[in-house]
């Protein structure tokens, strides 16, 4: 693998990105002193920055609330989450944070809080044990979240027991008993996985996915797979396309153990290895659900109701990081390989044709991502995250980000706005500080790249356009020749012009004898057509005749008028 370079003169934990989270149009990230930083659309608040504008550039949030001597409370973050256009935050004392929550202070727009706020709502799952000893404050005490997941308008928390939490718009059972979309601002325990712990999660906008220990407590040991929610496209992976209301086992796995999930609207992606009897650390990536886009790898657009490994990925790969966009996929190797599929736009999927060529449209199978040209491996790489038709990648060991796909409102953290398929760096001030002139002169190089592509882009759009103002001008003409020519065959036969009214030998050979299609068709004729011919071909027979009189009486006329002056 390439090297990352020279070290970082700091070491400062405040230039480390440990952690990455994407939403709909926004990014998160963490920084290894517990810093948290946000750009993109600022709609909703999701940026947690006190305001609803779009950032360009990653800008750092407080948490925790002012003193009276002017000082900030210290909060360190350990942990982020990124939904559809709300985030989470959890802090190292198991507290979690949430912007796009309603609260009643001066930064709250109609119902959503534009900063982050602490979410006070958690109510433990406990039953107290009078044997054990224990009083229900301290059971009470002793809960602590430890890990925060969002996507679509979900929100997730596990707890230091391993029980899972959900809040927001969550398959739930309604008061009718059955499975519906519920909307709750309180945290809800998943009572199924009383007594086992759930250690990986992610959702999907109408359904869940849970990778939970075998036994009471997770301890390394292989993992199960479970899903429930709305099933509509297969996204369960259960082999149908039926509701679940509870969790239910998904048994593809038996032979593998799942590690990482990941969620797309209504898509699943998994990786697993080979449970315990093997030491190496090859990985596969199983996909199911709608496939429409080619989200699922698997060179098709058809849906699939049962995990599917991807097998157009290289084998022996160990894969540290799967997510899913809304309809795209995107997993990153350890040495550093990125592969995307799914939907072409705004993704860069094709970073050697413009919109327009003939390589563009969506990605069936996987495609790797190259960090620059001829250089295919993003070195060091840390985590790679999805948004809804974007990508961001940490690496470097945490000192770099890229980012791809569709870039208005600033997505792409490059100051830019526009759309870019290929890598470009995020302009995080902590990085570029320490940038090397080789990461720069790389930049500018990129720059130029960049704006080649726009003109070569603008030039295609320029020839589009025109050639869609002929095609216009083209139908235009086209229909008002239609039109007269449903007029004259109206006349003549008595009814409007159709396709099979077309003779044979025009349609066959683009060559048209009239002679003998006319003798055709008097051949096929009824009597009633022939009488209606013949009365046409009278009437306008005796039409020019009465043009012809009138024209010579004309004629007579000023013959006349002249002799007469003369």
């Amino acid at each position: 693998m390439e090297d990352a370079g020279k070290p970082h003169k700091s070491g400062n934990p405040s230039r480390k990105v440990v952690d990455l989270a994407a939403g709909e149009a926004h990014n998160l990230i963490l920084t290894g002193d517990g810093g948290v930083y946000s750009w993109g659309r600022g709609m909703f608040g999701r940026i947690g920055n006190g305001s609803e504008k779009d950032e360009l550039f990653p800008v750092q949030l407080n948490f925790g609330n002012a003193n009276p001597n002017g000082t900030q409370d210290n909060v360190k973050i350990v942990g982020i989450a990124a939904g559809a256009y709300h985030s989470l935050a959890l802090s190292d004392d198991g507290a979690v944070w949430s912007w796009e929550e309603s609260h009643d202070n001066e930064y709250d727009v109609g119902d959503y809080c534009l900063v982050p706020r602490l979410l006070n709502s958690f109510v433990e799952l406990h039953t107290v044990n009078s044997s054990s000893g224990v009083s229900e404050t301290e059971a009470k005490t002793s809960l602590k979240i430890c890990a925060v997941k969002a996507g679509g308008m979900m929100s997730l928390a596990i707890d230091n027991r391993g029980t899972l939490w959900m809040w927001g718009n969550c398959p739930q059972q309604s008061k009718e008993g059955e499975l519906a979309l519920v909307s709750s601002f309180t945290p809800t325990p998943v009572l199924d996985f009383l007594g086992r712990s759930v250690v990986k999660v992610a959702c999907g906008n109408e359904h869940i996915v849970a990778l939970v220990s075998a036994g009471g407590s997770y301890n390394g040991e292989d993992l199960v797979c479970y899903s429930w929610g709305y099933n509509t496209r297969g996204q369960l992976g259960l082999g149908d396309r039926e509701k679940r209301l509870h969790p239910e086992v998904v048994k593809t796995f038996d032979e593998e153990s799942p590690y990482e999930v990941a969620c797309g609207a209504y898509h699943t992606a998994l990786l697993t290895r080979v449970k315990k009897t093997s030491d190496t650390l090859e990985s596969t990536c199983w996909t199911f659900g709608l496939g429409d886009n080619g989200q699922l790898g698997h060179g098709t657009t058809q849906s699939t109701l049962f995990p599917t490994p991807v097998k157009e990925l290289p084998r022996n790969i160990s894969l540290i990081c799967v997510d899913c966009g809304l309809f795209h996929t995107s997993v990153v190797s350890s040495d550093g390989d990125v592969w995307s599929w799914g939907m072409e736009k705004g993704l860069g999927l094709c970073p050697d044709a413009s919109r327009a060529g003939t390589d563009s449209g969506d990605a069936l199978s996987p495609r790797l991502m190259s960090w620059k040209p001829n250089q295919p491996k993003f070195p060091d790489p840390v985590k790679l995250a999805c948004g809804a038709a974007h990508t961001v990648i940490i690496a470097k060991g945490g000192y770099r980000m890229w980012s791809w796909g569709r870039g208005r409102s600033g997505v792409l953290g490059d100051g830019k706005g526009i759309d870019c398929y290929t890598p470009t760096l995020v302009l995080w001030p902590q990085m570029m500080e320490d940038s090397e002139e080789e990461e720069v002169k790389g930049d500018g190089e990129q720059d130029k790249a960049r704006e080649n592509e726009t003109e070569a882009t603008n030039e295609v759009e320029e020839k589009l356009s025109s050639a869609l103002n002929e095609l216009k001008l083209l139908q235009t003409k086209l229909s008002v020749i239609r039109k007269y020519a449903s007029i004259l065959h109206g006349s003549v036969f008595g009814k409007p012009f159709d396709e099979q009214d077309i003779p044979d030998s025009l349609q066959n050979s683009g060559s048209f004898d009239i002679g003998k299609e006319w003798e055709k068709m008097l051949g096929t004729a009824d009597h009633r057509k022939l009488i209606r011919l013949e009365m046409f071909y009278r009437d306008m027979l005796a039409g020019v005749k009465d043009e012809l009189m009138k024209r010579r009486i004309k004629e007579i006329v000023k013959e006349c008028l002249q002799s007469s002056e003369a």
